[in-house]
């Protein structure tokens, strides 16, 4: 089918720099899709927040994502904007704000990420008060599940719904549910559900086993990756970095180092958006070529980087994806 406007113009005028990897990136992933590939797409930062859920959940809808990867903050921030929308507070001179500033944004709920507010009570407290009930239910009858089923669960149970605030086909989570898309979510003990989750232990009224682990979901990728990475192979379209991105990455050099799979096929695409540059060992900031020497890529694996903002890059990159 013909490309739409914001196509047509990305290949007009996108055509130098940061840009033109941003189109180069953009048809490597088309063509991985096109000759049969899958693709797993990772989410740091505060993508949710961000909205990125207005460009993803199509492109789940439209089975161009076949497994994703994203922190604890993630997983949860999309529930939370579709619940809380109303509530957020934007602070556009975010900039100018001294600590007392930060200090009243407190006092009045407002947890600030950039240049947007999340409402503790409204967001947090909202989910908290349903997700335990799912929790609850899985700890007295012995159970455990991943994160991310917990989330599959609630939103299925339907007890949010008279609170949704936005479209419902604007949240990547609902999309990801309807299709039951396998989510990785590593250190989701660092989110605020995984705090909230963590206090209950303490307690007493829930016991940790009743969350399955992140050795438990790196051995559940592994198993998909032997399953999925044949013929056209898997790629790996990477937004930020961290751990959303460090963790599943790794899933290929174990199974070929440490399990003896030495047939396994390396990652058949890569893709990473980051403003973060090469510098003092950063994970985040390093160039493709340096997982070559790790043993993800291979030195045929078709591999771009975009040095920009991914609230700007992604959105487009999806956009000419989706033939919009």
């Amino acid at each position: 089918m013909p490309k739409g406007p914001i196509s047509q113009f990305i290949e007009k005028h996108y055509l130098h720099f940061n840009s033109a990897a941003l189109v180069d990136a953009a048809k490597g992933y088309e063509t991985h899709l096109t000759k049969g590939g899958k693709m797993m797409i990772t989410l740091a930062g505060a993508m949710s927040t961000a909205e990125l859920g207005k460009s993803l959940a199509e492109m789940i809808r439209a089975g161009k994502v076949d497994i994703i990867t994203c922190t604890g903050a993630n997983l949860e921030e999309d529930i939370m904007n579709l619940v809380a929308h109303s509530h957020y507070k934007r602070v556009p001179h975010y900039r100018d704000l001294s600590p007392d500033d930060e200090w009243d944004l407190l006092e009045h709920g407002y947890n600030r990420v950039t240049d947007t507010c999340i409402p503790e009570e409204e967001a947090f407290r909202r989910i908290q008060k349903h997700i335990f009930k799912q929790w609850k239910a899985a700890n007295d009858a012995g159970e455990s599940f991943f994160p991310h089923e917990f989330m599959y669960k609630l939103l299925r149970s339907k007890d949010l719904e008279p609170n949704y605030e936005i479209d419902v086909k604007d949240s990547w989570m609902l999309a990801a549910c309807e299709r039951n898309l396998p989510i990785i979510v590593p250190g989701w003990e660092d989110s605020t559900m995984g705090n909230i989750f963590a206090s209950y232990c303490l307690k007493g009224e829930l016991n940790p086993r009743t969350m399955r682990s992140g050795i438990e979901y790196m051995t559940w990728l592994a198993n998909w990756y032997i399953e999925n990475s044949k013929g056209q192979g898997v790629g790996f379209f990477q937004i930020g970095g961290g751990i959303a991105g460090d963790f599943p990455i790794c899933v290929v050099p174990m199974l070929y180092q440490d399990m003896g799979m030495h047939d396994i096929p390396f990652w058949a695409y890569f893709c990473q958006i980051s403003d973060s540059t090469t510098s003092y060992g950063s994970y985040s900031g390093a160039v493709p070529n340096e997982k070559i020497t790790w043993g993800k890529l291979s030195k045929e694996t078709p591999k771009f980087i975009v040095e920009s903002d991914a609230t700007i890059v992604a959105p487009l990159i999806f956009a000419y994806l989706l033939g919009w």
